[in-house]
């Protein structure tokens, strides 16, 4: 005997995973946890007998529902699923597939939707942070296809705008949790970072690397990753994170100059594997951090970032991540005003996800 239980499989940005209504999930963290592993096929690293594709980056969850804020439209609970462990984190948001929180809302008549675009604003529960994607509904439907493209998707689709209003601070307590620009933590000068993704930004020099490895090469590389989960065991307390060992966050970045004309490039630890691009908060976490005045990623910047709307190029792996972000740098405090970027999304496949018999299903 299995459990069908309604789950859509959708693509949000760089990532995939699959998307729930809260009323078909249990309201208790452990049973729901159980049953997601079991979806995914978790623990096991090639997630063979779940629909997860054996890689953080398709191993995510999002769970939506009517917004318990007057200003949000909808709740939108994100959970990683760990490929080959028996863990589930709720310990920070994915930005990736908030780009596909508003389609499925549409979708699943959640919202209404307008003819043109329909704005969704959406409750991040995970931080509590607020953002609002601007869905393309020409004809009252969602319309998937279109001609933007983002670096790490083949193909085109519509776009899907995403502003940010009061991400800063949101996981952490403070843009800079440590109340400093650089910190020195285990001999290695570091810059933490939030603007909606808790980030560690470390020079790739520091590790007598160039900043152009692939991730296979800097996954390969076993002294590399003890080194940097070093740090970020011992920085997890000072960003107000506590004990990090079983966490999510916070996302090790290592930044170089760039090298394709953007403003800083980048190779990121989600944390144990390395992101074949970059995460979309993670993004604006380092875009923020080239802005500010003495920071590890300010260092590398090919020109000051004065106060005032500016669109930031971020190099990854597989190209570039746009960033706009409005600021004020004062010669004490880098303060954000907003922040936004360009996602995609789309419905891969619809119906029900089977959870075995003896996972139990309320």
């Amino acid at each position: 005997m299995q459990t069908a239980i309604p789950a859509t499989l959708m693509r949000g940005g760089t990532s995939k995973g699959l998307y729930f209504e809260a009323k078909h999930l249990p309201l208790d963290p452990a049973a729901r946890a159980a049953i997601l592993m079991a979806a995914m096929g978790s623990p096991d690293e090639r997630q063979i007998d779940g629909v997860g594709g054996a890689h953080p980056l398709t191993s995510k969850i999002a769970i939506v529902s009517p917004s318990t804020r007057a200003d949000a439209d909808v709740d939108y609970l994100f959970l990683q699923v760990s490929v080959d462990k028996a863990e589930v984190s709720d310990s920070q948001n994915c930005g990736n597939l908030l780009a596909g929180v508003g389609p499925f809302a549409i979708d699943c008549g959640l919202i209404k939707a307008e003819v043109g675009v329909t704005p969704v604003r959406i409750h991040m529960v995970n931080t509590g942070a607020l953002a609002c994607a601007y869905v393309q509904t020409p004809s009252g439907v969602v319309e998937y296809a279109g001609t933007a493209r983002i670096d790490g998707v083949p193909g085109s689709a519509a776009p899907i705008p995403i502003e940010f209003l009061d991400v800063a601070g949101s996981s952490c307590g403070a843009l800079f949790p440590t109340g400093r620009v650089v910190d020195t933590v285990l001999e290695t000068k570091i810059t933490c970072i939030d603007n909606g993704m808790p980030v560690v930004i470390l020079s790739a020099l520091d590790f007598g690397l160039t900043g152009t490895e692939t991730p296979e090469a800097l996954e390969a590389n076993g002294e590399l990753r003890a080194r940097i989960e070093a740090i970020r065991l011992a920085v997890g307390p000072m960003m107000n994170l506590g004990d990090v060992t079983k966490k999510t966050v916070p996302k090790m970045t290592l930044v170089s100059p760039a090298r394709n004309g953007g403003a800083i490039s980048t190779r990121t630890f989600i944390p144990h594997r390395v992101h074949e691009a970059i995460g979309v908060l993670g993004a604006v976490s380092v875009a923020t951090a080239v802005a500010a005045p003495g920071s590890i990623a300010a260092q590398f910047a090919p020109t000051e970032i004065s106060h005032g709307v500016r669109t930031l190029e971020i190099e990854h792996p597989t190209g570039f991540f746009s960033v706009e972000i409005d600021l004020t740098v004062g010669p004490d405090q880098v303060t954000v005003h907003r922040s936004a970027l360009l996602r995609t999304a789309r419905k891969l496949m619809a119906g029900m996800v089977f959870v075995p018999g003896h996972v139990t299903v309320p």
